[in-house]
């Protein structure tokens, strides 16, 4: 499925079967990662609307809940790369990016690609590392590229980190900065399975390993297009609108400390665009934006009460009630 030249410079080429065939693409993905991650499929869903956004996501949850996991069975059912880097204490920015060696039979230096340089990077409890080593993701993850000696080189495409951390374990760790926090597409939390799941869980993954058995459902070329068609679908001056007007409410509300950035609305938009399309629908609607806004918006924020994730998300939830939507959305 492509898009014409022409129809890369204006939305009405996007038609159903542009969109028909993003929600085949997604639903074999949805149903291939959701059998090896047992009731998760809230949480495999929001990773897809991130995957067609083009952003990154950070996994907050407790150990064992199946983060990395999520990650990579993603990698598994693109077909694409994935690197996993362990954030630790002593970890340094050249651990990640890479960095340049001097080769005695050449007698030049050659750059040696650190583990971000994949489709889908896994940044185990990325929490751990140092700011500086944190700080060298946010290239990456911000423009899609590092810079190593004074020379860029690219990300693959397409490329997106999912970030892990503990928000129990704190000893020992370096907080996100809200500026590297901004950089996140969404927060997901998986939380603990329903009883009927965990009992199949156990049933299931005693023996085997659940990625083993998934296989690769689309490929890297696919979902590039996929990202092209949501790109495009529609999002009218009113619905632009109603989003600005969710962000500025968030600025002024006195139990926010920090309100949401322009970047948050702009992931904002990017998202509901994902999820129109998942939707079968070729434009953005109100109920795209309130859907997601929690998910995309309460990291973003900090609550003056303290930053806790469930208290953001509902003070997100008490803006949108607040924020009146258009009638000419």
């Amino acid at each position: 499925m492509s898009i014409s030249q022409e129809g890369t410079q204006t939305n009405s080429v996007i038609g159903a079967e542009h969109i028909e065939w993003v929600q085949q693409l997604t639903s074999r993905a949805r149903t291939a990662m959701n059998a090896v991650l047992e009731g998760k499929d809230e949480a495999v869903g929001l990773s897809l609307i991130a995957l067609l956004a083009g952003g990154h996501v950070l996994l907050e949850d407790v150990p064992g809940v199946g983060k990395t996991l999520l990650a990579r069975a993603m990698g598994k059912v693109v077909d694409g790369s994935v690197r996993r880097i362990q954030f630790t204490p002593d970890l340094l920015p050249t651990d990640v990016v890479g960095v340049n060696l001097f080769n005695q039979e050449t007698r030049h230096f050659e750059f040696r690609q650190g583990p971000v340089f994949a489709n889908i990077v896994i940044a185990d409890e990325i929490n751990r590392a140092s700011p500086k080593t944190q700080s060298a993701m946010l290239e990456c993850m911000a423009e899609g590229q590092a810079t190593i000696d004074g020379q860029t080189y690219q990300m693959p495409t397409p490329f997106i980190v999912v970030a892990t951390q503990n928000p129990i374990d704190m000893e020992g760790t370096y907080a996100l900065p809200e500026a590297q926090r901004d950089r996140f597409l969404t927060r997901i939390s998986l939380g603990y399975p329903a009883t009927s799941d965990e009992v199949d869980l156990l049933d299931n993954q005693i023996q085997n390993d659940p990625l083993e058995s998934a296989a690769a459902v689309t490929n890297l070329e696919q979902i590039t297009q996929a990202r092209t068609i949501v790109r495009h679908v529609s999002a009218s001056k009113a619905l632009r609108e109603y989003i600005v007007a969710i962000l500025q409410a968030s600025r002024n509300d006195p139990a926010i400390l920090l309100g949401s950035s322009p970047r948050g609305g702009v992931h904002l938009l990017r998202a509901a665009k994902a999820r129109a399309a998942l939707s079968g629908r070729t434009f953005v609607t109100p109920d795209d934006v309130q859907a997601l806004a929690p998910y995309i918006l309460a990291h973003r924020i900090i609550p003056r009460d303290g930053d806790d994730s469930e208290l953001a998300a509902d003070l997100v939830g008490r803006v949108l009630a607040r924020v009146p939507v258009s009638t000419n959305q």
